[in-house]
């Protein structure tokens, strides 16, 4: 093992306090409070660690899949099968893409990207918070950027968003959009994202889309001040093509280009589409799209082999299930994501009559945490926040089960740390020789 595993499987370290998190919230009086009794689960009080070459690949692997859905031949094969509402290419990239890896013994494998990331102003708060319990330590808990220029990450990401779009008009109000956003399990960080907007001189709501209002070629919102309409709409919802019918006014705005959103539905065909791995991993399709040769290695290094579940190979697929995992097209936070060796013959029909990717199996790493006195392995995922090709923030989520979740005693969001590198790339003690020599290259 490397000192990451051996650190990940031998240390009960705990340094997420009540206090502390607390301390951090202090602008939101009771929230802390409400998660600890709502939200039980949502934190885990452990920390994760992951090796420097480890991180390395993650970092230059999120870089290089940026590179690769930029190229003319990857967006005009994706983009054939998306909605109509993707072909509209306004400027702005996508607020909080998210990838998320497993660390397996050959390095990183990537498991899926999403666009509108969850739980990164939530996750940001907690790492302060343990960082503060462990000041000798306090750097290693850094985010890539430092903890202390997360906000301003944030806040960039959003004004160049607007920016790609709008030029250099001036940026006043931000509506931050979910369905019944107050219900949602991750509504507490709608709070965080409108005080950061506030604190920055911008207008900010946090919006049910049922609120907005269409008219005079602009979107509205109630409690905005009179006369400013929703400049921006940080898109939280999960109807990725905005085809619901209570969403038609901001799918109004936006495809006649009066509001700026993020993410939006192009963000998602381009990158969210499960069906995306199964052409990312492609290494000849790569290959005819003039992706760079240290690209193609590295992908080829860090993402599973994903195919589309057809009639034609069904039974193959049906034969092999307990080597991989089924996952719908369009799917998100592991809903209707199933392991192989967990199917029943009713679920393989549903994934037969729907729209489905097999990916090859990578378990999850573990990490053992203190669960009322019983230390407990518990499977973890690491996942990128990242803006452009560049990761802003690291989180680790750690469960039990098929897939990740917030119903775990001891797991939840994990802060990362990063261990100092001790090896060169010509003595990984992380990652496989595909992945080390895709890093050494400039």
């Amino acid at each position: 093992m490397n000192l990451a595993d051996t650190l990940n499987l031998g240390c009960l370290c705990t340094t997420l306090q009540p206090d502390l998190l607390q301390r951090e919230l202090e602008g939101f009086p009771g929230m802390a409070q409400e998660l600890a009794a709502s939200r039980p689960h949502l934190f885990s009080a452990t920390p994760v660690y992951v090796c420097a070459d480890d991180y390395t690949v993650m970092e230059r692997s999120v870089a290089a899949l940026d590179r690769v859905s930029a190229l003319p031949g990857y967006q005009a094969s994706v983009l054939h099968r998306a909605p109509e509402i993707a072909s509209k290419a306004f400027g702005p990239r996508g607020a909080f893409m998210g990838y998320d890896f497993h660390l397996s013994a050959q390095g990183p494998r990537l498991i899926e990207i999403n666009t509108n990331a969850g739980g990164a102003f939530l996750h940001a708060a907690a790492t302060r918070a343990h960082r503060s319990c462990c000041e000798p330590m306090d750097r290693m808990f850094d985010a890539p950027g430092g903890q202390n220029g997360l906000e301003r990450a944030f806040i960039d990401m959003f004004r160049a968003e607007w920016r790609a779009q709008r030029g250099d008009a001036p940026l006043r109000s931000i509506a931050i959009v979910d369905d019944g956003p107050g219900q949602q399990y991750l509504a507490p960080e709608f709070e965080l994202a409108r005080e950061m907007f506030l604190a920055h001189g911008i207008h900010a709501v946090v919006a049910d889309p049922r609120q907005l209002q269409w008219r005079n070629g602009a979107l509205w919102h109630p409690a905005l001040p009179q006369g400013i309409p929703v400049d921006l709409v940080y898109n939280r919802l999960t109807d990725f093509d905005l085809s619901e019918t209570h969403h038609a006014n901001l799918r109004e705005a936006y495809v006649s280009g009066a509001t700026v959103v993020t993410p939006h539905p192009r963000a998602h065909a381009l990158h969210a589409d499960k069906r995306n791995l199964v052409t990312l991993s492609d290494d000849v399709l790569l290959g005819a799209w003039d992706a760079s040769p240290a690209d193609r290695a590295l992908l080829r290094a860090v993402l599973l082999p994903t195919q589309l579940v057809t009639a034609a190979n069904a039974g193959q697929l049906w034969a092999q299930r307990r080597q991989l995992f089924f996952k719908p097209a369009t799917g998100y936070g592991s809903k209707a994501a199933y392991r192989g060796n967990k199917l029943t013959r009713r679920v393989w029909s549903e994934i037969l009559a729907g729209t489905f990717v097999a990916q090859a199996l990578a378990l999850p790493s573990e990490r053992l945490v203190d669960v009322a006195g019983v230390p407990t392995r518990l499977k973890l995922d690491i996942r990128a926040y990242a803006y452009g090709g560049q990761i802003q923030l690291l989180a680790a989520r750690t469960y039990s089960g098929q897939t990740t979740n917030f119903r775990t005693a001891g797991g939840g969001f994990s802060p990362v740390i990063v261990l100092p590198s001790l090896t060169d790339t010509r003595q990984l003690e992380c990652g496989d020789e595909a992945a080390a020599s895709a890093i050494s290259r400039p």
